[in-house]
């Protein structure tokens, strides 16, 4: 499998750019598209997803256009929007029932799937209840069974943990990891700690482009030396944050340790291991 965008822009006026000049080569695996929120990225995948065209630029799969002809990834696409509904009368077998029939999935094993999909999502026992009666996780969740329903070779989801408590978001993450070998996933978000664990790919997005694309272990490597801890009296933490991008901190009776990011560290500043997030948030601030 493989996707590659090409120059691709998304303009909404004469000024402003949801996605401007961007390219990106995928293939099969997982890829974790980073950015802050506003990044372009829901534009972008939206334009993948092909819910929307692009205004120039290419998108094919496969060496296929599918600006041109969207059809040749919607029959193999599973797709989790960031703001996803449901029919709230309906229980969760007689919904992934209806989003299988939009979608053309049939035949005598569609409620062994669905089944199966509700165990793996931890749902089976709550799959007669209305949905009107879930949870927001337990919604997020129906909307991850509906993605997979029809065994999809292309997988893009937007924010798809964003209501999961940990526990399901660990279930969430097996269970993508057992798809990833065949089929290209995306995963949109700007939680870094779901991308980190999973993703063998990172792509980072500031203001519609493309700022860097590789492995965690290369985009871990352009932030390393830049960053540091040290120690800060309470009552200067506040002027330290005005001049420095602090990563995190947390307090130590009187004083806080802080972890920052720096070109010309503190005398007193120790160099620490760069991880994701320090390489996501020196990428996006520089």
């Amino acid at each position: 499998m493989e996707l590659a965008v090409t120059n691709v822009s998304k303009k909404y006026s004469s000024k402003k750019y949801g996605v401007s000049d961007y390219s990106i080569h995928i293939s099969s695996g997982i890829l974790g598209l980073l950015g802050p929120n506003g990044a372009g990225k829901s534009t972008l995948i939206k334009m993948i997803s092909s819910i929307s065209k692009p205004t120039s630029g290419t998108i094919s799969l496969n060496g296929n256009d599918i600006v041109k002809s969207p059809n040749y990834i919607r029959r193999i696409l599973g797709y989790l929007p960031q703001d996803f509904g449901v029919y709230p009368n309906l229980n969760a077998f007689e919904f992934l029932s209806y989003i299988a029939a939009m979608k053309g999935v049939g035949g005598n094993g569609l409620y062994e799937r669905i089944e199966k999909l509700l165990v793996e999502l931890n749902l089976i026992e709550v799959a007669n209840k209305h949905l009107g009666t879930y949870s927001g996780g337990m919604i997020q969740r129906i909307g991850i069974a509906q993605a997979l329903l029809n065994d999809p070779k292309v997988i893009i989801f937007d924010e798809p943990t964003v209501g999961l408590d940990p526990e399901e978001r660990l279930r969430f993450r097996d269970l993508i990891s057992d798809l990833a070998s065949e089929r290209i996933i995306i995963l949109s978000s700007h939680i870094v700690s779901d991308i980190q664990s999973i993703a063998d790919e990172v792509a980072i997005m500031k203001d519609g482009n493309l700022i860097a694309k590789n492995s965690q272990e290369d985009i871990i490597e352009l932030a390393k030396g830049k960053v540091f801890e040290t120690t800060v009296n309470r009552s200067n933490i506040q002027n330290f944050k005005k001049y420095h991008t602090v990563v995190s901190s947390y307090r130590l009776q009187d004083n806080f340790r802080v972890r920052y990011l720096s070109e010309t560290p503190h005398v007193d500043a120790q160099p620490v291991a760069v991880t994701l997030e320090d390489a996501y948030i020196y990428l996006t601030k520089n």
